[in-house]
């Protein structure tokens, strides 16, 4: 093996001392004292024996024995730490015979002990491990009782930790178990005359490591394996046979969660060969921590192989995957073609070789990934055919100490509903507040003295508990601290001990007060202004509105809450800004460029507004006037990178390579010295640009004076300027049309196609995964699905823990009808621990298509949660409709009224509240919904009929009878 990477990190090895106790239910034969001792053997080394000691018959022995072996000393690695255990043995010392020179000893029992703690960051552990007799152990230590086997108590520890923090937090540990390859070619037999060593072989992704199994059993049909049944360590045969077997590992009965060639279609073929045919059995664990080197490559007869999936463990949260895999005849051009595209983790398969050998030839060389003779062993090609003729097939389990992708944990949603009502209660405890003391809250007055104080807090708790508004605060925050038990605190069972008890009622209340603080802090302030909006809905909500309704195209309803902004304050530039660009949207350019220059009128160093007045003169081919726009924007902010390098694309587009070249420099310039993230909270305009940020791109991208492009100066530098426009550009900008999808305007997207074309010209790193992210985007825009597709896919390459390449794959899919593709897409994008840009689409999308399905509880909870990140009528209604599915007549009705509330014009709201009200019995209120909904202009003809079915079936509703 290579030496151990980590090693390079070490000035000196580390010592691991292994501490030998004592071992009890030490029961030997007839109560006559025993002289045994104890042996510590690690990586097929002696490290020490104990002390000869009479045994005693009070079944005890004191050991006390310590020995130790050297981490990183460039002959043990981690890999053996990881997949090796200290073998314990106690050996009995025989009484000396006449004429006897040198004494015999008898092995008692064997013992092991699993290292891994030290791979998780332990410095120390102590275990209990039982010592597993061996066949014609003396005595009663073979044919004790399970409640008092003998045990060994060990204790292993490190001077300092194996792993840094950082090195602890990068590493993981690959475990993979090879079960039993089934129905096994029947040329396959015992009886030949020849021995044969069964061996499985597996190449690690990304890695010279090589992961043998050895010691395969040949076992002939007639019945099942049994389960469950234990798993075996990577070690030769054992004298204790019990010791060969890992404390804790369960090979159990397949489930219905398992992947691979066989899944639960097969099963009637799967459990006739598991009974009846022949099989090969290793039941052993295997686990991979560093990188090992390749050997010499050998002709091997009966050589094939299984290629396994890795995708499904690149799932948020995943760290476990088995299945039953198909052996294949080994040719080494499917092997190359199989992973020559397997640049990355992410899009590797893994791959085991399956081989018959013969007992002369080394193990460690069938590492024949690559080898070249196989291809001339013509006359082995029927026999390699006898796999694909009887379906062999080899179950093989793999698991991760650490998901590769980290999920949101439930823990965290749990606080964070805890918050959110404590909140809500917060608001209405205030609202209390206002009504009984309203009056003396007047500006200026002088603060209240400590028993005004008291006096108050007194009348407002008698007022809460009188009214019931105490109790109902208490039910409503109920459900969110029992999650928070079970799910943070990690209690789900009762207490039996009333002390424990009282420990634990006193940990979560100082959580719950530290975390009602922290909700608190983030609502309440002392010096806050006082809001009193005359309106329910304030601007930033309409805007809200506005957008959810460009993503179902409803552009009727979204004029009228921009209307609504600019009549509320028409001297707010940005009102104007967002009504131009919804007017883009529309392809309503001459009102886009009446709206962009009200905005400049109204206040003239607002950068955004200047910046798209001066796309929109260039594209309409007034370049001075463009020119004026442009430059006077980078006057105003002459700190902006957006500015600037609009300006040197600008300059580019009129082959003014001097001008063009001074604003890429100033541009790069200000990139170096501004932070990436305040550039886009501070880009000019206090829009939502900040909740999306800007990609990292590829730190090996430089730019260099061979090729000529103004973006050849950028030196040293995590973001290039033409990507980080781009997504300032589409944020800012064109958030209308990027965000939601829209009929293709290509005249508007000019700026920003040439913007994303800079980036094609770096001549290093190639394209990145936020590039064909942006040009998915575009090309979305487009109506160009089949290229976005591909796109997105690239983008996957890079990386699979990006939100938003998740999150636009499902709006692909859904644009185009691929419901369950989109599902998929969404449901992973909300199971990664970072929020997608926009969040509020996806939550609306994935319940949209959760109703579809008819899944109402998974849409109920869907659009309950977008109903608290971002409420609006559309997630109320749909709240409403799923409750209503679900029979929960007075959820569903609550839901409608707050959608109401929001919007008391939609058609469909109405609609369904006359449904609630025609279940309910409420006559009046089902006539009213149901004439509102009619003059509302009704376009659902299902959710029509359905009403007038139910009309006709309770016999009123329907004024018109």
């Amino acid at each position: 093996a290579n030496m151990d990477p980590l090693q390079a990190t070490r000035d000196k090895p580390v010592p691991v001392k292994i501490t030998l106790h004592c071992g009890k239910n030490m029961k030997f034969s007839k109560g006559e004292p025993l002289l045994s001792f104890a042996r510590a053997e690690f990586n097929d080394s002696v490290l020490g024996e104990s002390q000869r000691l009479d045994s005693a018959t009070d079944l005890l022995v004191e050991y006390k024995f310590t020995c130790s072996f050297d981490c990183y000393d460039g002959t043990i690695t981690l890999d053996d730490i990881a997949q090796k255990p200290i073998i314990l043995t106690v050996l009995e010392i025989l009484p000396k015979e006449k004429k006897q020179k040198e004494e015999k000893t008898s092995v008692l029992g064997q013992a092991v002990v699993d290292l891994v703690p030290l791979l998780q960051g332990e410095m120390s552990f102590t275990a209990t491990v039982p010592l597993h007799p061996t066949p014609g152990a003396p005595g009663e230590i073979a044919q004790q009782d399970s409640s008092c086997k003998p045990t060994l108590d060990v204790t292993i520890c490190t001077p300092e930790p194996l792993l840094s923090d950082v090195q602890l937090s990068q590493s993981n540990l690959l475990k993979v178990v090879i079960e039993t390859a089934y129905s096994v070619p029947e040329v396959w037999s015992n009886d030949t005359g020849l021995p044969f060593n069964y061996v499985a072989a597996l190449q690690v992704p990304l890695s010279t490591e090589v992961l043998l199994f050895s010691n395969g059993v040949l076992k002939m049909g007639g019945e099942r394996e049994t389960v469950p049944r234990p798993k075996r360590w990577p070690l030769g045969p054992m004298l204790a046979p019990g010791a060969q077997f890992i404390p804790g590992g369960v090979i159990g009965e397949p489930t219905e969660m398992e992947v691979g060639d066989l899944t639960s279609t097969e099963k009637e073929f799967r459990v006739e060969v598991e009974t009846n045919r022949k099989r090969v059995s290793w039941d052993t664990e295997r686990r991979c921590f560093m990188d090992a080197g390749a050997e010499d490559e050998i002709q091997i007869p009966f050589h094939g192989v299984a290629y396994l999936d890795m995708v499904p463990l690149l799932y948020p949260g995943v760290k476990h995957i088995r299945g039953a895999y198909l052996i294949y005849p080994f040719y080494e051009t499917d092997l190359q073609a199989k992973v020559s595209v397997a640049k990355r983790l992410q899009t590797a398969d893994m791959w085991i070789t399956f081989v018959l050998m013969p007992p002369t030839a080394p193990f460690i060389q069938i590492h024949l990934f690559y080898s070249r003779s196989v291809r001339n062993l013509m006359s082995l090609f029927l026999l390699w055919q006898m796999y694909t003729e009887a379906r062999t097939y080899i179950v093989i389990e793999i698991s991760l100490e650490k998901p590769l992708l980290p999920k949101r944990p439930p823990e965290e949603l749990a606080v964070l509903e805890y918050q959110a009502q404590i909140n809500s209660v917060t608001g209405q405890i205030l609202e209390q507040y206002q009504q009984l003391f309203g009056a003396a809250l007047v500006s200026g007055s002088q603060p209240l003295d400590l028993a005004a104080q008291e006096q108050r807090k007194t009348q407002l708790i008698g007022e809460l508990n009188y009214s019931g508004k105490y109790f109902a605060f208490k039910e409503q925050i109920k459900h969110s601290v029992v999650r928070i038990a079970r799910e943070k605190m990690l209690r789900t069972e009762a207490f039996t001990d009333q002390e424990q008890l009282q420990g634990f009622l006193s940990q979560l209340y100082v959580f719950l007060v530290d975390e009602m603080h922290v909700a608190l802090n983030k609502i309440l302030s002392v010096d806050a202004p006082e809001d009193q909006p005359g309106s329910p809905l304030n601007c930033a909500q309409l805007k809200h509105f506005a957008l959810e309704a460009q993503l179902n195209q409803d552009y009727q309803l979204a004029a009228t809450y921009y209307q609504e902004r600019i009549a509320r304050d028409s001297r707010d530039p940005g009102h104007w800004f967002d009504y131009g660009v919804f007017h883009l949207l529309t392809k309503d350019y001459l009102k886009a460029e009446e709206c962009l220059r009200q905005a400049v009128s109204v206040n003239q160093s607002h950068v955004p507004s200047l910046l798209m007045c001066g796309i929109l003169a260039e594209m309409a081919g007034h370049f001075e006037e463009a020119e004026t726009f442009i430059e006077r924007a980078t006057r105003v902010a002459p700190t902006s990178v957006t500015a600037w390098t609009l300006f040197g694309l600008f300059y580019e587009g009129q082959e003014n390579a001097i001008q063009a070249e001074m604003a890429f420099l100033e541009a790069n310039k200000q990139l170096k010295t501004t932070p990436v993230k305040t550039m886009l909270i501070n880009s000019e305009t206090k829009t939502e640009t900040h909740k999306e940020g800007v990609p990292q791109h590829n730190p090996a991208m430089r730019s260099s004076e061979s090729v000529r492009s103004p973006f050849r100066y950028i030196q040293d530098t995590q973001t290039s300027l033409s990507l980080l426009l781009f997504h300032i550009f589409s944020l800012v900008y064109l958030k209308g049309l990027l965000n939601f999808y829209c009929a293709p305007v290509p005249d508007v997207l000019q700026m920003a196609q040439r913007a994303l074309a800079q980036e094609l010209l770096c001549p290093e790193g190639g394209p990145s995964s936020s590039y064909y992210l942006a040009l998915a985007r575009l090309q979305l825009l487009s109506g160009d699905f089949g290229s976005a597709e591909v796109s997105l896919k690239e983008a996957l390459k890079d990386t699979f823990e990006n939100p938003d390449v998740w999150a636009w794959s499902g709006h692909l899919h859904f644009l185009t009808g691929s419901y369950g593709e989109a599902k998929d897409c969404y449901k992973r994008t909300l199971d990664l621990v970072a929020d997608p840009a926009d969040t509020h689409a996806v939550y609306l999308r994935l319940a949209e298509i959760y109703l579809k399905e008819g899944k109402f509880e998974k849409a109920k909870t869907t659009y309950m949660r977008a109903c608290k990140s971002s409420p609006s009528c559309l997630t109320w209604l749909g709240l409403g409709i799923a409750c209503y599915q679900l029979g929960e007549l007075t959820e569903a009705e609550d839901a409608l009224m707050e959608a109401n509330v929001l919007n008391n014009t939609n058609a469909e709201v109405w609609g369904y509240l006359s449904l609630v009200c025609l279940q309910a019995g409420k006559r009046l209120e089902a006539e009213q919904s149901y004439k509102y909904a009619i003059k509302l202009d009704l376009q659902n003809e299902k959710l029509l009929q359905e009403i007038k079915e139910l009309q006709a079936q309770v016999r009123f509703g329907n004024p018109w009878f």
